[in-house]
């Protein structure tokens, strides 16, 4: 069976913000069909009607679909305007969960540009955790690792650093680390008194997998015990016999990315607190 050649398309995604919104929308959207290739054209803090007419002289030279979120109410209805004279679907990602959010609450909306970015005590939690994640990454200042929301803990290569990060752009304070063999974990990790601690494991053959990737890309010949395979199955089996003498709970990253792994861990910290 010949397989289907992949279908390229250009999307267009217009926003008065960062538009990190419309970006997951569309990759979300996009991962629902095989075969397809979408071309990004972003436009971000689109707020003036020069910008505006820029952004549709690209569109008009490029064909495809318009993804959009803008507050502008005439700025909306122009664009919306020219898209449907150049036969070109418009999209307006939020209204859906907008009109029933508005219509749930009896409340219009303030159609106020970049409202999601208002630089709210959310906000500066955010930055706060983002600085936490940076300066407690692979063991640093494990003196300190009381003041974290959760601690992630993992042998090489299992994610936890990335995961840090995408937790504190949540607003939780993550701090991670490492397992090395031949060097004792902090002995702060086994407190009586600390947070939430969860083990990542992850398949040993994923995980040679994925260190000799890495030796590739830095183009480094010397591995050892990094990928030697008996070695890497101990490494395995050490973590996950700590984790289950301590009564750590688990997370495996073997097939996971990054945003399910810390979705886990949301939730586990969410159990964790209510308990």
């Amino acid at each position: 069976m010949q397989e289907r050649l992949a279908i390229y398309f250009n999307v267009h995604l217009v926003s008065d913000s960062t538009g990190e919104t419309l970006a997951g929308v569309m990759r979300a959207t996009c991962a629902q069909f095989d075969n397809i290739l979408p071309v990004e054209h972003s436009y971000f803090l689109v707020r003036s009607v020069r910008q505006l007419e820029r952004v549709l002289n690209e569109i008009e030279g490029a064909p495809g679909i318009v993804m959009f979120t803008l507050s502008n109410l005439e700025h909306r209805a122009v664009l919306e305007a020219r898209c449907q004279e150049m036969n070109m679907p418009a999209v307006a990602v939020l209204d859906p969960v907008l009109d029933v959010t508005s219509r749930y609450l009896g409340i219009e909306l303030n159609h106020r540009v970049g409202a999601s970015r208002k630089l709210n005590a959310e906000y500066f939690r955010r930055i706060d955790a983002l600085d936490f994640a940076m300066d407690h990454d692979d063991g640093q200042h494990v003196v300190e690792l009381a003041d974290s929301d959760v601690i992630l803990v993992g042998v090489s290569r299992t994610s936890k650093t990335p995961t840090s990060v995408y937790l504190a752009h949540r607003g939780v304070k993550a701090a991670n680390v490492p397992m090395v063999p031949g060097v004792p974990l902090p002995p702060e990790l086994f407190a009586e008194e600390r947070p939430l601690v969860v083990g990542l494991l992850i398949s040993a053959d994923r995980l040679i997998h994925i260190r000799r990737n890495r030796l590739v890309a830095m183009k480094e010949t010397r591995a050892g015990d990094y990928t030697d395979e008996a070695a890497v199955r101990k490494e395995v089996m050490d973590a996950q016999k700590l984790f289950e003498r301590e009564g750590w709970p688990t997370i495996d990253v073997s097939r996971r990315s990054i945003e399910e792994t810390a979705a886990a861990v949301l939730n586990l910290l969410t159990q964790h607190r209510d308990a």
